[in-house]
């Protein structure tokens, strides 16, 4: 009798344990719920000014076309406003991962205005850049304001930091799962931090119904439908393969031209030197890759056959106007390089145009920015279900040959891409570049 009671009474321990344990689970996901919710408010909130302002920006750059040549001036004072004003604001994403791997100082409160405003200015003018930046520096500055305020500790401040970056990328392109992914993915090549996946997942969630709440659309979908075939995942494979290195040399390419603007004394001098660059290049091949380059998407997506040369030359433009310290982001700019070396490549190839470029539009971007679970989903959120294993053969393939570059300098390498080739033949970049976690 007494045993029994003994062990009714050690079963009543467990289950009050059982319980006590479930309902701090609860407590615990409610409050990242909540943290993350408020962080991807903020980057809703944010996104959709920024995209508002970026859309009539741009509409007045193409109807005022004379802009074009104040590029130069523009870009002398973006370079004196960050260089004497800006502080740590101009290191940009870059900032923001290396807060989330060592957390060490605030994120800049004036790298949201500056952010907001150096991008805004860098399109009215014609700069080749993108949006991503711009949302993420934004949703990072504001985000750790909040931090700040809640007095939250180090462990905490990182994964909202993480959210930040979930909600603002999945706020400005509206792809809410791939905005949760990309942030748990890009901060080091062979890991994903899931230990944020709850308030990375609600901070873009929210971001993105909190812009699409607004009144803000975006347009870039369509509906692929795919038999997939042993023929046609060989020749995306070998697309992936191409589109793996032109994300490569971008990258190759941005990070050479900064290195040579480096060399310029006054930092001020650099944006406006690149601007008359840029200026020179219009002249020369036309305004088609200035600002984002929307239309150059929509025309290989419906299916139009460009040559190689329109994916190259939004290459140069773009790495001209980021290499010489243009505020903007790089992603917009790798979607348009993707879909047009997609269309370019689809006759040699014998497959669809608007297919390929789908695929490129989201492939050279896994391979630039090391996430190809991220882009996967995200083609699948743009291109619909029925092409994921295409999709998914691109990224992957793309993401291993782009090597060990990549647009974020502070990602940190945990596990090396096919770790026992390069473990007997180390790459200079691994060797200059590898950092672990």
């Amino acid at each position: 009798m007494a045993s029994n009671d003994v062990s009714s009474r050690g079963g009543r321990k467990r289950w009050w344990r059982e319980v006590l344990e479930q309902a701090g689970l609860a407590v615990h996901l409610v409050r990242w719920i909540l943290l993350g919710a408020a962080s991807g408010a903020l980057a809703g909130l944010s996104s959709y000014v920024f995209l508002e302002g970026l859309r009539r920006v741009t509409d007045f750059r193409v109807e005022h076309g004379w802009l074009l040549w104040l590029l130069p001036a523009a870009g002398l004072l973006l370079g004196l406003a960050y260089h004497y004003a800006g502080g740590r604001a101009g290191e940009g994403n870059s900032l923001l991962i290396e807060q989330i791997h060592q957390p060490t100082e605030w994120v800049p409160k004036r790298m949201a205005p500056f952010v907001l405003l150096g991008t805004w200015a860098t399109h009215l003018f014609g700069g080749s850049a993108g949006r991503e930046g711009t949302a993420l520096q934004m949703s990072g500055s504001l985000t750790d304001m909040l931090s700040r305020v809640l007095r939250l500790d180090v462990d905490s401040r990182r994964l909202l930091l993480i959210s930040a970056l979930a909600g603002g990328f999945g706020a400005v392109f509206g792809v809410p799962l791939a905005g949760a992914v990309f942030a748990l993915e890009v901060q080091a090549i062979g890991r994903v931090r899931y230990e944020a996946l709850v308030p990375a997942l609600a901070a873009s969630l929210v971001g993105d119904l909190v812009v699409s709440g607004l009144g803000y659309h975006h347009v870039v979908r369509t509906q692929f439908v795919v038999d997939v075939s042993v023929a046609l995942v060989g020749k995306v494979a070998l697309a992936g393969l191409v589109f793996g290195l032109a994300g490569a040399a971008f990258v190759e390419l941005t990070h050479a031209i900064r290195q040579l603007a480096a060399r310029i004394a006054w930092p001020p001098l650099r944006p406006a030197i690149g601007g008359a660059a840029v200026v020179g290049l219009a002249v020369l091949f036309g305004r088609d890759y200035l600002g984002l380059s929307l239309p150059l998407i929509d025309r290989a997506l419906a299916g139009d056959r460009l040559s190689f040369a329109v994916f190259a030359l939004k290459i140069v433009f773009t790495a001209v106007t980021l290499g010489c310290a243009f505020p903007g982001g790089e992603v917009t700019p790798l979607f348009v390089i993707g879909a047009t070396l997609g269309a370019a490549l689809a006759a040699p190839l014998h497959l669809p145009v608007a297919l390929l470029a789908g695929i490129g539009f989201v492939a050279v971007f896994a391979g630039a920015a090391n996430t190809p679970l991220a882009c996967t989903i995200m083609g699948v959120e743009l291109f619909g279900s029925a092409a994921v294993v295409p999709i998914a053969v691109g990224c992957v393939i793309s993401y291993v040959f782009s090597n060990h570059r990549g647009i974020y300098p502070s990602q940190r390498i945990h596990a090396a891409k096919g770790s026992a080739l390069i473990a007997g033949s180390p790459s200079l970049y691994v060797w200059r570049h590898r950092r672990h976690d």
